[in-house]
């Protein structure tokens, strides 16, 4: 099951090192959705690691099978990250990444006949 997230709101932070994933499935696997936690991101992998049994605590009985996952922040990449793609396969496991949007570029495909460069 493949799921797409949308965009995400910015926080107040100098610097997102990592993004804590929480999602819900049900015992079959077949419908998962994201769950929602009071912290998602984190100044540190670390800090992420250490709060993420307390986020599946924060959501249990949310649904029947619940999985999470420390996601990597690039900081170079930080404000492009619109998305976060994701797969829970049949064993539960949680396949997650951030991703950018494809970008769309224009451009100008009529070009001067000028076979010459010229600088004044």
């Amino acid at each position: 099951m493949r799921r797409y997230c949308g965009e995400r709101g910015h926080v107040a932070m100098e610097h997102i090192a990592a993004l804590l994933l929480v999602i819900g499935c049900t015992n079959s696997m077949t419908e998962c959705r994201e769950l929602q936690v009071p912290v998602s991101v984190f100044e540190t992998a670390d800090e992420c690691t250490a709060e993420r049994p307390f986020a599946i605590g924060d959501v249990q009985g949310q649904a029947q099978h619940i999985v999470a996952r420390c996601l990597a922040v690039d900081p170079a990449l930080e404000d492009d990250y619109d998305q976060i793609v994701w797969n829970v396969g049949p064993d539960g496991n949680l396949d997650a990444s951030l991703a950018i949007s494809s970008l769309v570029v224009a451009s100008n495909t009529i070009r001067p006949e000028k076979g010459y460069v010229s600088q004044q």
